[in-house]
């Protein structure tokens, strides 16, 4: 098992990987808290550590995969999430739907025994990871961002036993991944969970001679297609696209009947969307396995 402890903050073809990993390998990314581990206690905020996407949301990583190729899909299979014993939330001046009446502040949240204890009150953890991803083919994207490549996607159903497929885009692939949360509601509306550092232990696979534009998530019964803009319409067109295509050539149905099929079968939910805010709109399509549809992607 490759364990990986370095730490980058953007997904670039120019990174030079830290490891090399074959399909089948079991990979171990030790991951920092968004923060860096900067807010050490409750009287530091954001506003003391200068926050600012381009220097938050560390990845562990990257790893060069072998045989990856541009046109591949690298399959990533979330075994476990081991979190540690305490969490972050913590909220700015400038952020979110509530922004205007709030102010900078950091809160504690103890997690034992797979529970959050918020001020009086405790509840189940569900571990995530938030940023999970590939290099683009082009440019320097900052962890804090989401786009094709993956990203700081913050799909609060990326947990253990969840499978995500990324479209290869340079050789090599470069996973990298981070921002854990021990619990996060769908928009994130304040702009962080419950923020923590983790072991994520994961098994990579590749497959060839399949098309892809946008990550999938694979749960144990339903398929999502996850898409970005910077705004909720154009997300939303991404990721219809997206799954239009997927069904399409599972079903062999037309595109109009897809449609309708997608507006009676298939959910859209949130994943990121504190607005407002400069990180993009992110959001997932999913849906359902049926036993007389085939898989979206078909695994060798």
């Amino acid at each position: 098992m490759l364990e990986i402890r370095d730490k980058v903050y953007s997904f670039s073809k120019d990174h030079k990987p830290c490891a090399h990993a074959k399909p089948g390998d079991l990979i171990e990314f030790n991951t920092l808290d968004c923060f860096s581990g900067k807010l050490s206690d409750e009287s530091v905020t954001m506003k003391d550590m200068d926050f600012s996407y381009n220097i938050t949301n560390p990845a562990a990583g990257p790893v060069y995969v072998e045989g990856a190729m541009p046109g591949d899909i690298l399959e990533v299979s979330v075994l476990s999430i081991d979190l540690d014993s305490e969490g972050t939330i913590a909220t700015d001046d400038h952020c979110g739907p509530l922004y205007e009446n709030t102010d900078y502040k950091t809160k504690k949240v103890p997690i034992k025994d797979g529970k959050a204890y918020f001020n009086d009150i405790s509840f189940p953890i569900k571990p995530m990871i938030g940023v999970m991803g590939i290099a683009p083919k082009e440019g320097d994207i900052a962890c804090g961002f989401v786009g094709d490549h993956g990203g700081n996607m913050d799909n609060k159903l990326i947990g253990a036993h969840s499978r995500v497929y990324f479209p290869v885009q340079v050789e090599g692939a470069l996973l990298q991944m981070g921002d854990v949360h021990a619990a996060m509601g769908d928009a994130e509306l304040c702009g962080t969970g419950i923020e923590t550092g983790a072991k994520i232990l994961v098994k990579i696979s590749l497959i060839k001679g399949q098309e892809l534009h946008w990550p999938v998530l694979e749960t144990e019964d339903k398929w999502y297609v996850n898409a970005s803009a910077q705004e909720f319409d154009e997300s939303l067109m991404n990721a219809s696209k997206e799954m239009q295509r997927l069904l399409m050539k599972a079903t062999g149905w037309s595109a109009v009947d897809t449609y309708m099929y997608m507006s009676v079968q298939c959910d859209v939910e949130l994943n990121q969307a504190c607005k407002p805010c400069e990180v993009q709109l992110s959001l997932r399509i999913g849906a359902p396995k049926h036993p007389q549809i085939k898989p979206l992607i078909s695994r060798p």
